[in-house]
């Protein structure tokens, strides 16, 4: 059985239809087979663009996330610096506090003055605090803005090389694209012009051309053929027209079994 299978897969597609096919015909599905052919590699070129779309997004997701960590630490070192001037400022009020002690004259203003310093004072401590919890800050957030450099130019190497990667393989594919195209116009060109124009219209309107019809039916809308067109159409003598999707039948008959003598 090994053998069979095996010389079963060596037979061309094309020597499975019967040598008497209608010679139009037997062109026409190889039109059909060449259009099959060129689409996949069409198709790839055509995913090119998205492809290139999807890595900008994630490049730019990347230099999204280091400009965030960059805009958190510009804003703690901002706040950090309005923290020091304001605590520069209440550090002159002090001061001028202090001036202020030594000129009054009664216990009353000197209670009141102290209380005044002491009020500073407490927001001297509490600025400074705040002071603390930025620099502590912004040294965790400048670790992580690193960090996200560190990874981001990682990004952007592995994009470049997605880009040139993609890029080939666009070359590639466009090359047999063309090389396909090629094939498939020197098929086209052998067909008369009413019959390539018959094919192109029923490609336009159902997506594909050409049907193969078996088990009494149309292979790819599953209508049920009429049993005299059934018989007719497995002769590949004559142009048929599937009735219900317009495509154009043929019948490939199977291949001969031949079972090993014992």
């Amino acid at each position: 059985m090994e053998d069979n299978v095996a010389g079963r897969r060596a037979i061309p597609r094309n020597a499975r239809i019967r040598s008497r096919m209608n010679p139009r015909l037997e062109r026409l599905i190889q039109l059909h087979r060449a259009d099959s052919d060129r689409r996949e590699p069409k198709g790839g070129v055509a995913g090119v663009p998205k492809r290139k779309a999807e890595l900008e997004a994630e490049l730019a997701e990347g230099r999204a996330h280091l400009d965030r960590a960059k805009a958190s630490l510009d804003e703690s070192l901002k706040a950090r610096r309005r923290h020091e001037g304001s605590l520069q400022d209440l550090e002159g009020k002090r001061s001028r506090y202090k001036g202020q002690l030594m000129e009054v004259k009664t216990n009353k203003e000197y209670t009141a003055m102290l209380h005044e310093i002491e009020a500073v004072e407490r927001e001297i401590r509490g600025i400074e605090d705040e002071v603390l919890s930025e620099m502590e800050k912004a040294e965790s957030l400048g670790a992580a803005v690193k960090q996200e450099e560190v990874a981001f130019k990682a990004r952007e190497e592995r994009h470049r090389g997605d880009v040139r990667e993609l890029d080939a393989r666009a070359r590639v594919l466009e090359a047999e694209a063309q090389r396909l195209g090629a094939e498939r116009d020197q098929i086209a060109a052998g067909l008369d012009e009413d019959i390539l124009e018959l094919f192109q219209r029923i490609s336009r309107l159902r997506g594909s051309a050409i049907a193969e019809a078996r088990d009494g039916m149309c292979q790819v809308c599953h209508v049920k053929l009429r049993l005299q067109m059934y018989s007719d159409l497995k002769r590949n003598e004559e142009i048929v027209q599937c009735p219900a999707c317009n495509r154009i039948l043929y019948y490939e008959p199977p291949v001969p079994v031949t079972v090993p003598e014992p």
